[in-house]
């Protein structure tokens, strides 16, 4: 019983999350995962669908429309896979595309997409295209809640549209979730603006938002809040541990410096798959909060079936020393407690059918 009371404890936890969709690569990570303190996520594709809808349209040229400032948008993106691009081609316009003469494509990376259509000189990006090419763009958009797409035409600012993403549906029942659990810090990292990463996180209420990161600075804040966990740990004497959730390819390195590294698979790279330490099957960040009950669940059951099989050992040796037990008990200490260890495992298989 003793022997096989941690392993088999374990071996039926990560079978419990794996019937709930969370597939977790090994016990050290399921033990993490019941003792998180820090819950960090991404933004796009994580806490929000990454289903990006034009919201917005402002045309500030009077020589232009909505729709034909949404056209010039579209074609000049027309070839890009990026999911602001995907969201302007799916938004209705009455412009064919299919008509569309567009010329020397350049995509400047991390600012935007410069290209010639219909003899027309467009840029489409945001405010570090702008001032790459010296427009003069309306500095009240920025305050717009959203991405904001701004689009200039020969030289001459045209006007910008709003892209908004939504929030999943159980992602504010995932944050009260985990702090319900006793989670101190619940952060948000995203590299869109800050006005809009400030919404989503009071709509959530997470404790904490950082906003315009690249890769490297996502990285770096989570090993600042590591260094702030480990001090904590120190003072307390707990194993607290810090967990990321995350679906992009950017994502990597964060994923694989976290105790626990939480990849949503149904939408996440395969970088960002390869790299975690847990996979969520399902597209639901709530999937977390199911994870940390079952682990903490099954530390609890090894706790048990340790103190259990030692207990009643110890017991038998006392008798045995007092010459009062027989072989038929000896037997019982040995196989019999086995038996009550297996069983007690069960329960984390029982449970986990009854809350389906």
């Amino acid at each position: 019983a003793l022997v096989i009371s941690i392993p088999l404890s374990f071996c039926g936890g990560i079978t419990a999350c794996a019937k709930k969709g969370i597939l977790i690569k090994g016990s050290t990570y399921l033990e993490a995962l019941g003792n998180t303190k820090i819950a960090v996520f991404d933004k796009t594709g994580t806490l929000t669908k990454g289903n990006f809808v034009v919201s917005h349209i402002h045309a500030t040229d009077d020589a232009i429309t909505e729709d034909e400032l949404l056209a010039l948008a579209t074609h000049t993106e027309m070839f890009s896979s990026h999911p602001i691009s995907t969201s302007l081609k799916c938004a209705h316009h009455d412009k064919c595309c299919d008509e569309v003469k567009l010329e020397n494509v350049e995509e400047i990376t991390s600012k935007g997409i410069k290209a010639i259509v219909n003899g027309k000189e467009v840029l489409a990006g945001n405010t570090k295209l702008m001032n790459q090419f010296n427009i003069e763009y309306n500095e009240c958009a920025e305050h717009q809640d959203g991405t904001i797409v701004h689009v200039a035409c020969n030289g001459k600012y045209a006007g910008h549209i709003v892209i908004s993403d939504e929030i999943k549906d159980d992602a504010e029942q995932t944050i009260s979730g985990l702090k319900k659990l006793g989670v101190s810090k619940t952060v948000m990292l995203t590299g869109d603006n800050q006005r809009s990463a400030e919404i989503v996180a009071s709509k959530l209420s997470l404790d904490k938002v950082y906003a315009q990161l690249l890769s490297e600075d996502k990285l770096r804040i989570v090993e600042e809040l590591h260094d702030e966990l480990a001090q904590n740990n120190k003072k307390t004497g707990k194993k607290g541990t810090l967990i990321f959730t995350g679906d992009g390819i950017n994502d990597a390195p964060v994923l694989a410096r976290a105790d626990a590294g939480i990849a949503m698979g149904t939408m996440g790279s395969d970088a960002a798959v390869e790299s975690a330490d847990i996979i969520i099957m399902e597209d639901k960040p709530s999937k977390i909060v199911e994870g940390i009950k079952i682990s903490r669940r099954t530390l609890r059951i090894v706790y048990e079936n340790l103190i259990g099989s030692l207990g009643i050992k110890g017991v038998i040796l006392i008798l045995s020393a007092l010459g009062i037990s027989n072989m038929w008990l000896a037997v019982f200490g040995d196989v019999g407690v086995t038996i009550l260890a297996v069983l007690n495992c069960l329960r984390l298989f029982s449970k986990t059918r009854g809350e389906k």
